[in-house]
């Protein structure tokens, strides 16, 4: 057991102290750095602390969703290693003192808000009318995002850390360090950026804009700037109290310090200035948190996904068509692979999440470690599996031009005669995302068979229709008599016989294991739509 005052790497349980699954790896690294036997590592009171941040001028979106996740995943799995013997939390902060650079081109009435660029996003007018901000309308729809899925976080606005002045003594110790961070950031910038550089951005007394302005005086010990603001006049302000706020990469470290910080993840776009923050964070004090760095997601053609080019998914999109595990798992997967996300991986998610879910209830504590589900349920994974994929089920409406669900459920019980929708929720359910995927994305495709696959085609019609009953429902046999017909006809590779099946009758260039489809579908109904498609 881990002793929170005391902690010994030795005391790890053995399958945690050798599991390759990335979070429980991340979980390690972090109780390293909390290591505090000898003169190793940090020593401090209150819990451990897993941040991520958030931009509130736009919608939480599908990389906020992976954020969220994947440091739900870290953090399970480090409370889970020690025992739940030291306490943790997730902060999610919102930068929502940033300026508002630019109007959203999807709120009401943009032209009111013109006057209110640079203006902090909790000083501009909520164009919707829900709130006193655009800034805290916008951290409403965040919070709400989170809480639809049920994840357990603190929320801190900026606007708030800097007013209440819980960031004031780490304000004050910019001022005494400000030759040390101007050293740091310096050489980042070019030329002409230079000259103008400040990591304290003040807020215009006169027009409450965040200013870009070069700082004339710095007095660390009376805890003031001074510049001059946007009419010209020399002004002196003290930097605490929400009067002013730090450029966002001096902001990263300071709040690294401020918070302290102990895991962080963030996308790959971050991964150069992560030392500039480690270096900020360590001139005022602090100690850099364990940080990860993720790939970004592609499109389909493998270019960057942009929220401006409209070239992503949404939550919203994706929850349309799979449940919410499946795009977890899609977010456990390689993070620090460039993956690409477009609607033709959801099919694959949702049945490769079902395959770890059934798969778990036979593994031992090693396998279950390593199995997503795992950490996609915190410990917790459930029991149901549907007793058929989803890509099975996108077969049969595609097959039989299902009208609707009930169509659907139909050809279900012929291959599970007690499976009803009151008994089996998930099933149904997978059915209604199976027929909304079906109507917006399946798109058929129909070839001509050649000589060799227009026989074998015909010899499978003609086979399956002798079926005994006794076998109609048995895939297994229907695959080993598919597989028969192809071997009889020489092909080659079984895999191009499988092949042609599916683009010659289905439309599409691979589907279910063609047993079990048989076998739902039914032989005759497949021998139907066999001569049917070699009919034209």
């Amino acid at each position: 057991m881990i002793d929170p005052k005391n902690i010994n790497l030795k005391d790890l349980d053995p399958e945690f102290a050798k599991s390759k699954a990335w979070p429980i790896e991340e979980a390690r690294n972090i109780l390293k750095r909390l290591f505090i036997q000898g003169k190793r590592g940090i020593k401090r009171d209150g819990p451990v602390v897993f941040e991520t941040g958030y931009g509130p001028s736009g919608l939480p979106h599908i990389g906020t969703f992976g954020e969220v996740v994947r440091t739900t995943m870290v953090r399970h799995a480090f409370t889970a290693m020690t025992g739940g013997q030291i306490p943790t939390t997730i902060l999610c902060v919102s930068d929502d003192m940033d300026g508002m650079r630019k109007i959203p081109g999807t709120v009401p009435n943009p032209a009111a808000l013109e006057d209110h660029l640079q203006r902090p996003l909790t000083a501009v007018p909520d164009p919707f009318g829900t709130h006193e901000s655009f800034g805290d309308h916008m951290n409403a729809r965040l919070q709400s995002f989170l809480d639809s899925f049920g994840f357990d976080y603190e929320f801190r606005s900026a606007t708030a850390l800097y007013k209440a002045g819980a960031y004031d003594p780490w304000l004050l110790k910019t001022l005494e360090h400000y030759d040390a961070i101007m050293d740091v950031m310096l050489p980042t910038l070019g030329e002409e950026r230079r000259a103008t550089y400040s990591p304290i951005l003040p807020i215009s007394p006169a027009t409450g804009r965040v200013l870009y302005v070069p700082m004339k005086a710095v007095d660390a010990e009376a805890g003031t700037v001074t510049f001059d603001d946007e009419d010209g006049n020399e002004v002196t302000i003290p930097v605490t109290g929400g009067h002013a706020k730090l450029q966002w990469k001096p902001d990263f470290g300071m709040r690294w310090a401020a918070l302290g910080v102990d895991f962080e993840m963030f996308g790959k776009d971050h991964q150069d200035n992560a030392p500039i923050y480690s270096r900020i964070c360590k001139i005022l004090g602090g100690e850099p948190p364990v940080q990860y760095v993720y790939e970004l997601f592609l499109d389909q053609k493998g270019e960057k996904i942009s929220k401006t080019k409209g070239n992503g998914i949404s939550v919203e999109d994706w929850l349309k068509y799979a449940p919410a595990e499946s795009l977890s798992l899609f977010q456990y997967l390689r993070p620090r692979v460039a993956k690409k996300l477009y609607f033709d991986v959801i099919p694959k998610m949702v049945d490769e999440y079902y395959q770890h879910l059934a798969a778990y209830a036979d593994q031992d504590e090693k396998q279950r470690l390593n199995n997503p589900v795992w950490h996609i349920h915190s410990g917790q994974p459930p029991a149901y599996v549907p007793p058929l994929t989803y890509q099975l089920l996108l077969n049969l409406v595609s097959a039989a031009n299902a009208p609707s669900k009930d169509t659907l459920w139909g050809f279900i019980k012929r291959y599970a005669p007690d499976a009803t929708p009151e008994t089996n929720p998930e099933l149904d359910r997978l059915c209604d995302f199976a027929m909304a995927y079906a109507r917006d994305f399946l798109v058929k495709d129909y070839r001509e068979p050649s000589d060799v696959e227009r026989a074998a085609l015909v010899d499978l019609a003609t086979r399956l229709r002798a079926v005994p009953d006794d076998q109609a429902r048995d895939g297994e046999a229907l695959q080993t008599l598919t597989f028969t017909v192809g071997k009889d006809h020489a092909f080659e590779n079984l895999r191009d016989w499988f092949t042609a099946i599916y683009e010659v009758t289905m439309g599409q260039s691979q589907g279910p294991r063609f047993g079990s489809f048989v076998a739902i579908y039914g032989p005759s109904e497949t021998a139907d739509m066999i001569e049917m498609r070699l009919g034209g």
